[in-house]
């Protein structure tokens, strides 16, 4: 889930804090309506590229586990 702060208050702290808290971006009050959706489609994007990386990641794990094992598996053989 992507988490967004809105807040009124534009100080780097803030910004920081929101992150620090979990928030994936922030945007500041007034909303811009016209940037809004591109900010959530951003996040969105990230989101999907982080889902991807770490579906590859258990991919090659488990690739190079299966190799590790048929290597073994094979000394063990008479």
């Amino acid at each position: 889930m992507v988490k967004i702060i809105v807040t009124g208050y534009p100080a780097l702290q803030n910004a920081i804090e929101a992150v620090n808290k979990g928030a994936d971006g922030h945007v500041l009050k007034p909303v811009n309506i016209d940037i809004l959706p591109a900010t959530i489609e951003e996040h969105l994007k990230k989101q999907q590229e982080a889902k991807k990386h770490s579906q590859q990641k258990v991919t090659e794990f488990i690739e190079t586990r299966a190799r590790e094992l048929e290597t073994i598996t094979s000394k063990k053989a008479p």
